[in-house]
């Protein structure tokens, strides 16, 4: 979602060099974004403070006289490498008092910025432009050439249409659909000709494995590289997912997407395409925003049956 912040950039600033501090395992993407000019690795995990690292990131970026840093996360500790580096202009959200380390602060209106990529875009505008910004779907640049070798390398057959499943989300149960369905509208969809690909790292095994004991799909979760999984998903002329990154990077990848939602709110981040189907119950309890199911039943998607997914499917590609 960041990448629509960075065209929007370049829209306004043809000549602007962006680059982008993140972590390393970002890189790919941040390499198929032709927007960004460098990309530097976050070498701190998630919640790590280490202000010793951070100050020592900061003083290596000085030399590189950056004009403005536009720090997206609102923690306090996310502000203190552009603060170290000396940016002079560093523009951010109010919040975790960041008062001293950003100077172009941001009051953020939920309301008028209902969707996380409105909240990155708005960043990149003016202070004063009091409306919610226009956001450009995502694009992710991808080689045939490339897409077509690594589609050799797991001897993929791509005559056939290829459905990638994406069965895993990595916040919680609360936001998977059940394996068996994932597995049941495989079925259908291999009597209907087409080769179904699993795709996630090593903790989606679980719930892939499932798919493919019951079906021919063939199960590369754990097995690919983040930069091969958009090269497949490319490939795909349909995507069936949880509401997870690789939603997002389906549809910047060039897929269609049916967009499954549990737990999770469709309206906060959607997948930014045109060519998707959002599946979301809307029960009364619902979005709980939770894990687990704090009811125990997780209805929102025990009771959106497969015969809606195919339903959907059909309606993107007849």
């Amino acid at each position: 979602m960041a990448q629509s912040l960075f065209m929007k950039l370049r829209q306004r600033f043809p000549d602007l060099l962006i680059d982008v501090l993140a972590p390393g395992w970002s890189a790919p993407l941040l390499a198929r974004m032709p927007e960004v000019n460098e990309a530097i690795e976050m070498p701190l995990g998630h919640g790590a403070l280490q202000l010793g690292a951070r100050f020592r990131l900061g003083r290596s970026l000085r030399s590189k006289t950056y004009e403005w840093a536009i720090v997206l996360p609102n923690s306090w500790k996310s502000a203190l490498v552009p603060f170290w580096a000396h940016i002079p202009r560093r523009t951010g959200y109010i919040g975790e008092q960041r008062y001293g380390l950003l100077n172009d602060r941001r009051k953020l209106d939920k309301k008028l910025l209902a969707r996380t990529v409105q909240r990155f875009v708005a960043l990149g505008q003016e202070c004063d432009e009091y409306v919610p910004p226009e956001c450009p779907n995502p694009i992710l640049s991808v080689a045939a050439e490339q897409a077509r070798r690594t589609a050799g390398k797991y001897s993929l057959d791509t005559d056939r249409p290829i459905v990638a499943l994406a069965p895993g989300a990595e916040y919680g149960p609360a936001k998977r659909w059940p394996a068996e369905y994932f597995a049941e509208v495989a079925v259908a969809l291999e009597k209907r000709g087409m080769k179904i690909i699993v795709l996630g790292s090593e903790r989606d095994q679980e719930p892939a494995a499932v798919v493919a004991g019951q079906s021919g799909a063939v199960d590369l979760t754990g097995k690919t590289l983040l930069g091969e999984v958009v090269d497949l998903l490319s490939l795909a002329a349909i995507t069936i997912t949880n509401d997870s990154g690789l939603m997002h990077v389906a549809a910047a990848a060039g897929s269609a997407v049916v967009a499954i939602y549990g737990s999770s709110d469709p309206g906060f981040t959607p997948p930014m395409t045109d060519r998707a189907k959002i599946l979301y119950l809307g029960l009364e309890c619902s979005p709980c925003f939770s894990r687990e199911c704090p009811l125990g039943h997780t209805a929102c998607l025990v009771e959106l049956r497969p015969e809606r997914v195919i339903s959907a499917l059909e309606e993107l590609m007849p």
